[in-house]
C-alpha cells in the first residue's frame, strides 16, 4: 500500500517519480493575487508534483524546510527536496517581495504531474504562509480559479513580537507588546487565525497594527490557465 509523505517519496515503484499513470504534460499560465491590505508574501515557490509528495498538510508536523520557509521565507529546503524528488519547481516568480494587492503571472510546465501546490511565508507573522496543498491540475484546457488560505505552521508561539519575526526595512513595528500568546498551542500545521494586532505602538500586547496588519482568510487568490 502506498502512503503520502511528507516532503518525500513512499518506497513504491520507481515509475512515480516519473509520474507514470498522471496526466499530460501541461502548459500552465498561473496570477497570484496578495488579496491583504497590509501583508506581505516573501518568495513563493511553486512546485508540480505526484499524488505521494507533499509540501505541507495540515494535521502533520511541519518539515524542516517547511519550518524554514514559515518561520523566515526560506524557501531553498523546500525547492531543494522537491527538485531532488523529481518535482517540476518554480522559485521566487513575483522575482522578490509580493506586495499587498498586487499580482504576479508566471509560465509552468507541470510535466507529467498531476499536481500544484505553492508557499510563502507571511509578513508579519511568527509562522503564518500561504498555501496551497496539492490541487489536482485539470487535465482539460481552461481557466481555473480558486482562494488560498493562510496557515500556521505550528513551529512558534505567535507572539507578534517584533523580535519574533523578520524586521525588513518596509514593515513598520510598534515596540514593547507584552505577547499574544506564549506557547504554541497547535504543533502541526493548521489554519491561521490570522494576527490580533493593538493600536498602542508603545505597548499593549502585540507589536503589530491592527489597522493594517490584521487579516482573515483567504489572503490569496490564484488563476491557472490550462493550455
Amino acid at each position: 500500500m502506498k502512503k503520502c509523505t511528507q516532503l518525500g517519496l513512499a518506497i513504491t515503484s520507481a515509475s512515480l517519480l516519473l509520474g507514470a499513470g498522471s496526466v499530460n504534460a501541461a502548459e500552465l499560465e498561473i496570477t497570484i493575487t496578495n488579496a491583504t491590505k497590509g501583508i506581505y508574501f516573501t518568495p513563493l515557490i511553486v512546485a508540480a508534483h505526484n499524488s505521494d509528495l507533499v509540501m505541507f498538510r495540515t494535521g502533520q508536523t511541519a518539515s524542516a524546510e517547511l519550518e524554514a520557509m514559515a518561520e523566515g521565507g526560506d524557501i531553498s529546503g523546500l525547492a531543494s527536496v522537491i527538485g531532488n524528488a523529481g518535482g517540476v519547481v518554480v522559485e521566487n516568480p513575483a522575482t522578490g517581495i509580493l506586495n499587498p494587492g498586487v499580482a504576479t503571472t508566471f509560465s509552468m510546465d507541470s510535466g507529467s504531474f498531476g499536481y500544484l501546490s505553492l508557499s510563502a511565508m507571511l509578513l508579519p507573522t511568527n509562522d503564518g504562509f500561504v498555501g496551497l496543498d496539492s490541487w489536482k491540475i485539470p487535465t482539460e484546457p481552461g481557466t481555473y480559479k480558486a482562494t488560498l488560505r493562510g496557515y500556521d505552521a505550528g513551529t512558534e508561539a505567535n507572539d507578534e513580537l517584533a523580535g519574533s519575526m523578520p524586521n525588513p526595512p518596509f514593515l513598520t513595528f510598534g515596540a514593547g507588546g507584552s505577547g499574544v500568546e506564549t506557547t504554541v498551542t497547535n504543533t502541526t500545521v493548521h489554519v491561521h487565525p490570522g494576527n490580533l494586532g493593538d493600536s498602542d505602538p508603545a505597548g499593549g500586547i502585540s507589536d503589530l497594527d491592527n489597522t493594517s496588519h490584521r487579516w482573515l482568510n483567504p489572503v490569496a487568490t490564484i488563476t491557472v490557465v490550462v493550455k
